[in-house]
């Protein structure tokens, strides 16, 4: 899946309204077949912005865990096994 880069969005936003605009001038003029392509064509480009803005959102709301210091990972106890049992007849 190819992913749209976040610093391209006004550009794409500049497409999009002028697929609206076209969308118009087509219906004014009576270009049914035309209306019909920009239309999908504008549907792909807001499918973009959504994917664009979804994405922003997501990298927005990253929690920072942090990175575990050593002693926090070292200090952990294990029980230590004791003597092995005899087994005596």
């Amino acid at each position: 899946m190819l992913r749209p880069d976040p610093a391209e969005r006004p550009r794409l936003a500049e497409i999009r309204d002028n697929l609206i605009d076209r969308i118009g001038e087509a219906k004014d003029e009576g270009w049914l077949g035309e209306v019909e392509g920009l239309e999908t064509s504008l549907a792909g480009a807001e499918e973009k912005l959504a994917q664009m803005d979804a994405s922003s959102a997501r990298r927005a709301s990253a929690i920072d865990l942090g990175m575990p210091t050593f002693s926090q990972i070292a200090g952990r106890a294990t029980a230590t096994p004791g003597p092995a049992p005899s087994s005596t007849s």
